[in-house]
């Protein structure tokens, strides 16, 4: 495999909204195509927030990832959240996955980020076990809370 990852393009967006809205209805997220389309052009067109990349083996697009900005005063500094993380269900649990975290981490370097975080549903051992491997150290101490602002 020659695993690859690009910072999409506004051109791609076709392509993305197909990977993003793959990734939602796994994963059971709830917004509408206007929604996430706008979502992942605002990624795309604004880096001060972040970045979307696909993730490529050869010249095939096989999924993208996402990372978010943000800012820690405990990680002294910009740190970013891997918001979205989503291969194509043929290649999983071939190595993919271990190449495309170590590609984003060097993006992230390259960006000033101090930290990176993510969050995995409690029943994927298998995510767990490769965020494991690669350094991802659970906060027991902290829960994750959200509350959305439009409701």
């Amino acid at each position: 495999m020659n695993v690859r990852i690009d910072r999409a393009t506004r051109g791609q967006l076709p392509l993305l909204t197909n990977f993003v809205k793959a990734f939602h209805e796994l994963e059971e997220i709830h917004l509408t195509d206007d929604r996430r389309e706008h979502a992942i052009g605002s990624l795309i067109d604004k880096p001060d927030l972040g970045g979307i990349w696909l993730i490529y083996d050869d010249s095939f697009a096989i999924g993208y990832i996402a990372i978010c900005k943000g800012f820690s005063i405990e990680f002294g500094g910009y740190d970013g959240f891997l918001d979205e993380f989503y291969i194509v269900p043929e290649l999983r649990g071939k190595g993919v996955g271990a190449t495309v975290l170590g590609l984003i981490k060097e993006e992230a370097q390259r960006m000033g980020l101090q930290a990176l975080h993510l969050e995995v549903a409690k029943t994927n051992h298998r995510a767990r076990k490769l965020y494991d491997s690669l350094g991802f150290v659970a906060r027991d101490k902290y829960v994750l809370l959200s509350v959305s602002t439009n409701s």
